[in-house]
C-alpha cells in the first residue's frame, strides 16, 4: 500500500503557504520526498529561498530518474493578505503541471513585540488576524474547487497552535486567530466532505523556529521544569510528519479532526 500511495502522489501538487522556513519548510520537503510537486509561498526575497528550492528540485529530480512522473517547484513571493497574492497563487494553481492534492495553510505571523493585551492597536489586530485567519479562509474557499473530484481525498491542513485553547494575554490576537483556525477547520470539513476533501488541524505546541526564539531561555526552564510529558522542544519535522500522516491517506474514513503535536501539553494533568 505504501508504494501504492507514493506512486499516486507523482502527479499531484502540494502548496505550503509560509513554506521557506521552520515549519513550512519542514512540510515542503516532506511533501517533496513523497513525489509532490510543490508551491511555496512567502515573503522572503526569491535569493534566501534559492537554497531551499534547489533543495527540492534534487529530491524530485531523484525521485524522477527512480520512478518517473513529474515534479515542479514554483515560488510565489508575497503576502497573502494581499489580494493580489491569494489571485497569483490561484493562476498558480490552474497552470501548474499537475492537479492540486494538498494545501497546508501554514503562514502565520504573531503578535509584534509580544505586547500585552490591553495596548493592542486596531490596525495591529487587523494586520495579524488578515494573515493568519482571513488569507487561510479565502484561499482554501478559492481552492476547494481545485482539490474536489479526484479518484483520492484531496486535503485541507491547518497549523494551528495549543494558542487556539491555551490564553497568553500577551498575544491575545494571536490566540484569537488560532481559534478561528480551529473552528474554521470544523467548518470546512463539513461542507466539503461530500466534494472528497478531507480537512484537519495540526496544532503544534512549542516548537524551536524563528517565531520561538525570543522566548527560549523561558521554554527551556518551564520544559526542564515538567511543562511537557514529553520533555524537549519539539522541531519542525515533529510537525511535518503529522502533516505526512494525514495525507498519506490511512485515515479514510476521518475529517475535521486535530492532530496534536505537543509533547502531551494538552494532556493538562495535574
Amino acid at each position: 500500500m505504501d508504494e501504492m500511495i507514493k506512486n499516486n502522489n507523482l502527479n499531484m501538487t502540494a502548496l505550503v503557504t509560509g513554506g521557506t522556513a521552520g515549519i513550512g519548510k519542514a512540510i515542503a520537503l516532506s511533501l517533496a520526498r513523497e513525489g509532490y510537486s510543490i508551491i511555496l509561498s512567502g515573503r522572503r526575497a526569491e535569493g534566501e529561498v534559492k537554497t531551499l528550492l534547489n533543495s527540492i528540485e534534487d529530491i524530485q529530480r531523484d525521485i524522477q530518474s527512480k520512478r518517473g512522473g513529474k515534479g515542479s517547484c514554483i515560488y510565489v513571493r508575497g503576502d497573502i493578505s494581499h489580494v493580489k497574492t491569494r489571485q497569483k497563487l490561484k493562476e498558480t494553481v490552474e497552470g501548474g503541471v499537475s492537479p492540486l492534492k494538498v494545501l497546508v495553510n501554514n503562514a502565520g505571523i504573531t503578535t509584534k513585540g509580544r505586547k500585552d493585551m490591553l495596548d493592542l492597536n486596531e490596525e495591529e489586530i487587523l494586520d495579524l488576524l488578515r494573515i493568519n485567519l482571513v488569507a487561510p479562509f479565502l484561499i482554501s474557499s478559492s481552492l476547494a474547487p481545485q482539490l474536489s473530484g479526484k479518484g483520492s481525498p484531496g486535503y485541507i491542513i491547518n497549523i494551528s497552535s495549543i494558542s487556539a485553547y491555551t490564553p497568553s494575554v500577551n498575544r491575545a490576537d494571536y490566540c484569537i486567530s488560532k481559534a478561528g483556525l480551529s473552528m474554521m477547520t470544523k467548518l470546512f470539513a463539513e461542507r466539503l466532505a461530500m466534494e472528497n476533501v478531507r480537512v484537519f488541524e495540526v496544532r503544534p505546541g512549542i516548537i524551536k523556529t524563528d517565531m520561538t526564539n525570543p522566548v527560549r531561555e523561558k521554554y527551556d526552564t518551564l520544559i526542564d521544569e515538567g511543562l511537557l510529558p514529553i520533555r524537549r522542544w519539539g522541531e519542525p519535522e515533529d510537525v511535518a510528519k503529522a502533516v505526512m500522516g494525514i495525507v498519506s491517506g490511512y485515515h479514510p474514513y476521518s475529517t475535521g479532526g486535530v492532530v496534536n503535536v505537543d509533547g502531551g501539553f494538552h494532556i493538562r494533568g495535574l
